[in-house]
């Protein structure tokens, strides 16, 4: 009588497998903080210039009822520091999110876990109302804690998410629905609620780029276990 063999048991799905490079995409994104973090800088510097030079006698660039008069060159040059750092800006929240994309991608694969949060949220958390205020700090935060869960949560997390509300809640966002016009008459008329947003954001960048390091440094150390284990 022939016996039959066992059926030999699928082998397990290999985490290494499913990993994907982080360190590429980590340099990217410190790269794209501190240029996001100079531009910032630049435009404090400006609204400084403008603040010092005094509104012109002919009263602020607009004029309303939809009257603007011509700008004088330091108006027209902070016309090319807001663009320039608006561009800087929307490139450095692309890089970001493709860092911490992959990280989510290999904290999954390093725990067996679900993300706690779908991958549209990914996009939506920064900015459905209400949502916003803690989605994206919990997106971070999973990808540490689902890898360690033995360990506390990186202070600079904290750091970093609580500068960038705060640079919310100082007018970052009134910044943004003024026209540069309107953000040229309130540096005439008062420039400290302005340097105020403007320093908490570049040091919200500071602390973003410091974060960046820290956790991709983390999980590149159990990366490089995963890496010497199967190997």
């Amino acid at each position: 009588m022939i016996e039959k063999e066992s059926p030999v048991p699928a082998p397990l799905p290999d985490p290494a497998s499913a990993l994907r490079p982080v360190r590429g995409a980590a340099r990217l994104a410190v790269v794209a903080l501190a240029l996001a973090g100079v531009a910032w800088a630049a435009r404090a510097v400006w609204h400084v210039r403008l603040a010092i030079a005094g509104e012109p006698a002919s009263g602020p660039p607009d004029q309303g009822n939809g009257v603007h008069r011509p700008l004088n060159a330091l108006e027209n040059s902070y016309h090319l520091v807001d663009s320039a750092g608006g561009a800087v800006t929307v490139v450095c929240a692309i890089v970001f999110l493709l860092w911490l994309d992959r990280v989510r991608d290999n904290a999954r694969a390093l725990s067996g876990q679900d993300a706690r949060y779908q991958y549209l949220w990914l996009f939506l958390g920064w900015i459905v109302p209400i949502a916003n205020l803690w989605i994206p700090r919990g997106m971070v935060a999973d990808v540490h804690g689902s890898v360690f869960p033995e360990r506390r949560l990186p202070a600079v997390v904290n750091w970093w998410w609580g500068l960038w509300l705060a640079g919310l809640a100082g007018g970052v966002g009134l910044i943004y629905a003024d026209s540069t016009d309107e953000v040229i008459a309130r540096a005439y008329q008062g420039v400290w609620p302005l340097l105020a947003a403007d320093l908490v954001i570049v040091a919200a960048a500071a602390t973003a780029a410091l974060m960046v390091h820290t956790l991709t440094t983390t999980q590149q150390e159990r990366i490089d276990e995963v890496a010497r284990t199967d190997s």
